[in-house]
């Protein structure tokens, strides 16, 4: 019997073992990243990642509306983007809620953008809308997609990274905010 209940309890176990040891090899496609810009990301982390290619520092300029808020911008000059791109960020609390890299690209640069998506997060159906067409790929409450249209006879492409947990967390800390502040009286003057 015991033999029985050893040779039972590995057969069980050795789908999790096996599973555990393809995890480890297999990328983690949960977090959505491009050309090592990942949405969630603390600015400090970006401003890093940037000085490691090379490229210009972030400018960051704070809202006026709400100081959490704080919008970056750069411009890059990389050889595997095909050309200048801009990189925007919107961060709430040093956290990258939004990453925009957009730019005029080469018609092959665009494909090789399009191939290093769907080999790291799979195929999915284009969608267009007039002269726009989009790729999106939604894990785990974080969203990446390729957008490109034609522009002067150029294409223009950016690749967009959103956070939703970021942007929840920003938007529910502002509710909370507004109405403990709608909750408090009035006081009168006489």
């Amino acid at each position: 019997m015991p033999i029985r209940a050893l040779a039972v309890a590995s057969l069980l176990l050795a789908p999790s073992l096996y599973g555990t040891d393809t995890a480890a090899t297999a990328p983690d496609t949960s977090v959505l990243e491009f050309l090592g810009f990942r949405a969630g990301a603390r600015l400090d982390e970006l401003a890093l990642h940037l000085r490691g290619l090379g490229d210009s520092k972030l400018r960051c300029r704070r809202s006026r509306v709400d100081p959490r808020v704080v919008e970056c911008r750069a411009a890059l000059h990389q050889p595997q983007l095909g050309g200048p791109v801009e990189l925007w960020i919107s961060a709430m609390d040093s956290l990258a809620g939004v990453i925009m890299l957009s730019g005029v690209v080469a018609p092959a640069q665009l494909e090789q953008w399009r191939q290093a998506l769907e080999g790291r997060y799979g195929r999915v159906g284009t969608r267009s809308q007039g002269t726009q067409s989009t790729l999106q790929w939604v894990r785990r409450g974080r969203m990446i997609r390729l957008t490109w249209r034609l522009e002067r006879g150029e294409k223009v492409a950016s690749v967009s990274l959103v956070d939703g947990h970021v942007l929840d967390g920003w938007g529910r800390s502002a509710a909370v905010r507004s109405s403990s502040s709608a909750a408090q009286p009035l006081s009168r003057t006489r």
